[in-house]
């Protein structure tokens, strides 16, 4: 009945540790993330690679990269993992709670003010999920990177990925009034490109081209100035600093403007910027990713927490 069985196939646990070691590009790097040693990953690697009687790696002393046979198996590996993920969703389905590992990302300041809160009291909701939030404040490969879910604020543009959208947003024109106070409000669009802006790199933001609905239809406009960055939440400070006008979601702006650290610029003008859930066709049906996506928009639908 058993004949088939070899002991000299790959284990499940090597090859996901194979997995780790390529998306992380080193072993120490993969090894703290599976919080094991060194030594135990190298170990299950050569293992693996004795097992299938291929090398898979190419070793430096910086990182790692695929051979031609790294590459084969570890398109297999993927597979393997997901299929197996399928099966429990499979069972998840059927009444059991969400279990099992959940990797999403979303963007630093998001993450930090809105995301984490919520992950928070879906930890403590599903006691059987283990939840990976990292904060990436780039552009982001799921499937490459092993991401299961992308909480994304603005536009969408992967049309191989499936997109929800979960909250309503919009990015705003602000700025401090001693900055208005200095140098006077702008009165149409064009106006911005004689002020100081500050401008942010961010996923879906071109630097210096802001482009915004307003009263004739979609405009785009060129700014610069003194500053600029690559993280929202020094954008939103060097705006209360008087520094220039921003352009900011209301999720992040709203308390400034209700204070009066802020003023809203050109009110008539903004951004869309929606809140949006974002993965792979292959996760779909997911369980783990159907109630990440369903607690999220439950979370932000509470306008103070969004």
């Amino acid at each position: 009945m058993f004949a088939d069985l070899k002991p000299s196939r790959p284990l499940l646990d090597d090859l996901a540790i194979f997995c780790v070691v390529v998306r992380k590009q080193g072993f120490a790097a993969a090894a703290r993330e599976l919080g094991v040693s060194n030594a135990l990953v190298s170990k299950r690697i050569a293992i693996l690679e004795k097992t299938l009687q291929v090398r898979l790696l190419h070793r430096t002393t910086r990182k790692v990269s695929l051979t031609e046979h790294g590459v084969v198996v570890h398109q297999w590996a993927q597979r393997i993992r997901e299929d197996l993920d399928g099966l429990e969703d499979a069972i998840s389905q059927k009444g059991s709670a969400p279990r099992g590992l959940l990797r999403l990302c979303t963007s630093s300041g998001f993450g930090r003010n809105r995301v984490a809160p919520a992950v928070s009291s879906m930890a403590l909701a599903y006691p059987e999920l283990e939840i990976q939030l990292e904060l990436l404040d780039r552009p982001v490969d799921l499937v490459a990177e092993g991401l299961h879910l992308d909480i994304r604020v603005g536009q969408v543009q992967e049309a191989h990925l499936i997109a929800r959208r979960i909250a309503p947003n919009a990015r705003v024109l602000c700025a401090a009034p001693a900055y208005l106070a200095r140098h006077g409000m702008p009165r149409c669009l064009a106006d911005l490109a004689e002020h100081k802006c500050i401008v942010i790199r961010e996923r879906d933001q071109d630097v210096g081209r802001w482009k915004l609905a307003g009263p004739q239809g979609v405009e785009t406009v060129r700014v610069g100035g003194q500053l600029a960055t690559n993280n929202g939440e020094l954008v939103h400070q060097w705006g209360i600093d008087g520094h220039g006008i921003i352009l900011r979601s209301l999720w992040d702006v709203g308390p400034s403007l209700a204070s009066g650290r802020l003023v809203r610029v050109l009110p008539d003008y903004s951004q869309e910027a929606d809140v949006w859930a974002i993965y792979p066709t292959r996760l779909s049906l997911s369980a783990n990713v159907r109630v990440c996506v369903q607690f999220l928009e439950s979370w932000l639908a509470d306008p103070e927490r969004i």
